[in-house]
């Protein structure tokens, strides 16, 4: 089975600092192992941090700059660039380029977009 699921089609998920556009996972889609969504941050965002505690991040950078922030170091991060951050690691994002920072997450197991925080009201 496969699963399309264009920008427009995406859930959108208010966040603090950012929006989340939730694409698919167990919620909307046959994935039972996986979440995959894109994160935008507008610029000069830097939203306080956050824990997934049994989640696994791996973040590709599509567009904009800015750096994941964790207790073990800064892993800048431009279009091309891809972080993995482990379960249970805290991490907080800053976007500080002229235009939107744009990531790609995919979560392993899947990830219920703002359980680990307060959504944006």
């Amino acid at each position: 089975m496969i699963k399309r699921v264009a920008r427009s089609e995406a859930e959108i998920v208010p966040l603090p600092g950012r929006t989340w556009h939730s694409y698919f996972g167990p919620h909307n889609s046959a994935a039972r192992q996986v979440s995959m969504g894109v994160s935008v941050f507008p610029p000069g965002s830097q939203p306080a941090g956050h824990v997934h505690p049994a989640e696994e991040e791996t973040i590709y950078c599509a567009a904009g700059r800015g750096r994941i922030v964790t207790p073990d170091g800064v892993a800048e991060v431009e279009p091309g660039v891809v972080v993995h951050v482990s379960p249970g690691t805290f991490h907080a994002t800053e976007a500080d380029g002229p235009e939107p920072l744009e990531l790609v997450c995919l979560f392993s197991p899947p990830v219920i977009a703002g359980s680990y925080e307060k959504p944006a009201s």
